[in-house]
């Protein structure tokens, strides 16, 4: 019923969605785990900084404010990846199908990632996250 309801969802509207994620229920081994979840202040200090880094990139351009906003040409010039990079998301496109508009929503979405890492560079790690947060490009995701 699930995938009956998705399949009436179209490419072009999915494209246009940066993060695809799935939630799924929570274990109680999960729930009643002693380890220390992240702080919220601590995740919150690293959302600013990521925010500080994208004003300080967009300085020039005062209608830009976050890596979302960027132009195809700008996503280009940003959000460069080394050649395993570019493997991995050439086997990513290739394997899902993914359209040129979603190539663009990868490489902001992983920028992003790296922001929030503290990140210069976009590592494997940061796009392969990214990759991972097209969950709606997958065939049969919702089960």
């Amino acid at each position: 019923m699930v995938q009956k309801y998705l399949s009436k969802i179209s490419g072009p509207l999915l494209d246009r969605i940066d993060l695809h994620v799935e939630v799924t229920p929570v274990n109680f081994n999960e729930l009643s785990s002693d380890r220390a979840a992240e702080k919220s202040e601590l995740i919150r200090e690293r959302v600013i900084k990521a925010r500080e880094i994208q004003i300080e990139r967009f300085g020039e351009r005062p209608d830009l404010h976050a890596n979302a906003q960027m132009s195809p040409q700008m996503v280009r010039d940003l959000c460069k990846i080394d050649s395993a990079g570019q493997i991995l998301l050439k086997k990513a496109m290739e394997k899902l199908g993914l359209s040129a508009r979603a190539y663009d929503r990868i490489l902001k979405v992983s920028r992003t990632i790296a922001d929030l890492a503290g990140s210069e560079d976009i590592k494997l790690e940061h796009l392969a996250e990214a990759i991972h947060f097209r969950s709606l490009d997958r065939e049969g995701w919702a089960g």
